[in-house]
């Protein structure tokens, strides 16, 4: 037995943290923060990103993604070569819960206009983004399993909130699977390109999930 159960075993005083030097559960591998980028990607083997078996499960965090042009989309892409093209073809739902901020309307929704079936388009994993108030931001994650696997296909799973630009605190869930059983070894994240919007500010953090056992 170890870790931090081992360190707890017969303490009546509350829990101590687990040990340094492991790294814990969670371990860091990357952070990018956004300064009016087109895109930010995560390659496996590029600028110190892991992005292979290392890990059973991949987390991305978004802290506070603020757009350069209102009511936009985040979305994401993933590629099979490096990089190269992110084009992996994708089967999503998308849906979306919401409270107006002046507390006259709600809404849940399924919406169809954002999922994608057998497409290798991008998948929108949140929206729509405002940028008139300089407050305005989005932060959630975007969970992916298995990308190095080459017998399944690559499930994913997203959950954002946002100031949209109604304005709402929107809650967007959406997941799905990439349809390949070859390796995803990189993963995109931008903007949807209608006006060549850039990713104003805002960081993105890319955690590995080691094994429980």
């Amino acid at each position: 037995m170890t870790g931090i159960v081992a360190q707890n075993v017969g303490r009546t005083s509350g829990l101590i943290k687990a040990a340094s030097g492991g790294g814990g559960v969670w371990t860091l591998i990357k952070e990018i923060t956004a300064s009016s980028d087109s895109d930010i990607s995560f390659v496996d083997g590029s600028d110190d990103v892991t992005l292979d078996s290392t890990y059973p499960i991949y987390v991305f965090k978004f802290i506070n993604m603020h757009t350069s042009r209102h009511e936009t989309f985040f979305e994401m892409n993933m590629s099979i070569d490096g990089g190269s093209n992110y084009n992996v073809t994708k089967t999503t739902t998308y849906w979306r819960i919401a409270q107006r901020e002046d507390g006259g309307a709600t809404q849940f929704t399924y919406d169809t206009a954002q999922d994608l079936a057998q497409e290798t388009d991008y998948q929108r994993i949140c929206g729509e983004l405002g940028a008139n108030d300089d407050d305005a931001s989005m932060s959630g994650s975007m969970w992916l399993f298995n990308p190095s696997d080459t017998t399944y296909v690559k499930h994913f799973i997203c959950n954002t909130n946002l100031n949209a630009s109604d304005p709402y605190s929107y809650n967007i869930r959406s997941a799905g699977y990439a349809n390949t059983t070859s390796a995803v070894d990189a993963v995109i994240f931008r903007m949807d390109q209608r006006n060549a919007t850039n990713i104003d500010s805002g960081k993105i953090k890319l955690y590995g999930l080691k094994d429980s056992a």
